[in-house]
């Protein structure tokens, strides 16, 4: 059997990043069941409404959802069952010391296969308020038109950046 090699993204959360300011990542395993592992590698998998907790030490992803393998019997698992993520136990105390004194939040970012190990992309972040995200949102609209004009200059079209 040739054993997986690399990194291969099963799930992003893209909202996370529009909602949150994320300030540090942590990479972290996740405790699973076969049918969870065999539907994961189907790709189905929502992290939408994802968080992590830290309760008595222990860092545990809640409200992720991954749906029931279609082919499993009464193994099946349950699709929203609380989930313990694996870190060591530094990166724990480091986490309870920054969520404690101030107002932080874990997010997961991505779930993805690490050499055949499910891993997830943990964030620790600060919620935007709506006008930072109005302010992410025309710096990303004023970096691609910048990008949209060099590349017209590139290609010859010089008389477009003289607007």
């Amino acid at each position: 059997m040739v054993k997986e090699k690399g990194r291969k993204v099963i799930a992003q959360n893209r909202r996370a990043r529009h909602d949150y300011a994320v300030l540090d990542t942590y990479e972290a395993g996740v405790a699973l069941v076969g049918t969870e592992v065999k539907s994961l590698r189907e790709g189905r998998v929502s992290l939408v409404d994802a968080y992590a907790t830290v309760d008595d030490g222990e860092v545990f992803l809640r409200g992720l959802n991954i749906p029931e393998y279609h082919l499993g019997t009464w193994t099946n698992h349950e699709p929203r069952r609380v989930r313990k993520l694996l870190l060591h136990r530094e990166e724990i105390e480091r986490l309870i010391g920054k969520i404690r004194e101030s107002s932080l939040t874990l997010v997961p970012l991505s779930l993805y296969f690490n050499d055949g190990k499910v891993k997830c992309e943990l964030a620790l972040a600060r919620g935007k308020k709506t006008y930072d995200k109005r302010t992410d949102l025309a710096k990303r609209d004023a970096d691609r038109e910048m990008a949209r004009a060099f590349g017209r200059a590139a290609k010859g079209r010089a008389r477009d950046l003289r607007r």
